[in-house]
């Protein structure tokens, strides 16, 4: 395969098309999302993260699906090994949502009960976005979305998720790879993603469509990510920090402080 250099250019030697891409990703980054911000300061149980599981399948289970449709579209060799490398990963040896599936048995659910949750209406616009963007012949909108709007957030968001894991909730390394290999692959991945989207983008009208797909991205994960957390406070209540020593929140206490409902 054509190798992809991975390392991203100094500061001073991004193109203000880069800047650009990276200013529309972290103006709404997940990482700050009230389910995030929630999880990394300790406020959820196992049986929240359980809940996540099941809907985050909705969507990442079908994410080698949408790399396919891309690299049958793509005309760049170059772009085209990034896509076949990154569905190897995501498929090969033990897939990665088994790993995710695995975290969540760990929590405490069934297997049956992580793959027989249905998809919140939240969850299926993020998936079927995805869907439709990726099967839409626009390789270059595709993979400014999928990849850097989306793909990119990833080790932002788990840096900060798998700490309280494994410091306060007491999972093992085991159980909790899922996030340690998606905190070193996606760093990869995104990356390379910027790469082919500024080699390729090259007319201020491909730039500015590829701008509007990565904002609609964040705005996508972040709407996902909000109305999962929404839907825990319906089920479960209004939630707050659990005591010193314990392992996930409790029913009854405040955190609406974090969204605001």
């Amino acid at each position: 395969m054509t190798t992809i250099t991975i390392k991203p250019p100094p500061e001073e030697e991004k193109t203000a098309f880069r800047k650009q891409l990276e200013a529309a990703v972290s103006g709404k980054h997940s990482q700050v999302s009230p389910f995030s911000l929630a999880w990394s300061q300790g406020l959820l149980s196992k049986d929240h993260f359980a809940f996540w599981v099941a809907q985050h399948l909705h969507y990442v289970g079908h994410f080698s699906e949408w790399l396919g449709a891309m690299f049958a579209d793509c005309p760049h060799k170059d772009a085209r090994d990034f896509l076949l490398q990154n569905m190897w990963e995501e498929e090969m040896g033990t897939p990665h949502t088994e790993l995710l599936i695995r975290f969540g048995e760990a929590c405490g659910w069934s297997r049956e009960r992580i793959l027989s949750t249905p998809a919140l209406p939240s969850t299926d616009g993020l998936r079927y976005w995805c869907e439709n963007l990726a099967k839409s012949h626009d390789f270059l909108g595709a993979a400014a979305a999928l990849i850097v709007g989306l793909e990119s957030q990833t080790p932002g968001i788990y840096t900060r998720q798998l700490p309280p894991l494994r410091e306060k909730y007491g999972f093992t390394d085991e159980e909790t790879i899922f996030f340690e290999v998606h905190i070193v692959s996606d760093v990869i991945h995104g990356e390379r993603g910027y790469q082919i989207v500024e080699k390729y983008a090259t007319t201020p009208e491909q730039q500015e469509h590829c701008l509007n797909l990565v904002h609609k991205a964040t705005e996508m994960r972040w709407s996902y990510m909000d109305g999962l957390y929404r839907e825990l406070v319906r089920q479960y209540g209004e939630l707050a920090a659990p005591p010193a020593g314990s392992n996930g929140a409790q029913v009854g206490d405040d955190i609406t402080h974090l969204t605001g409902i």
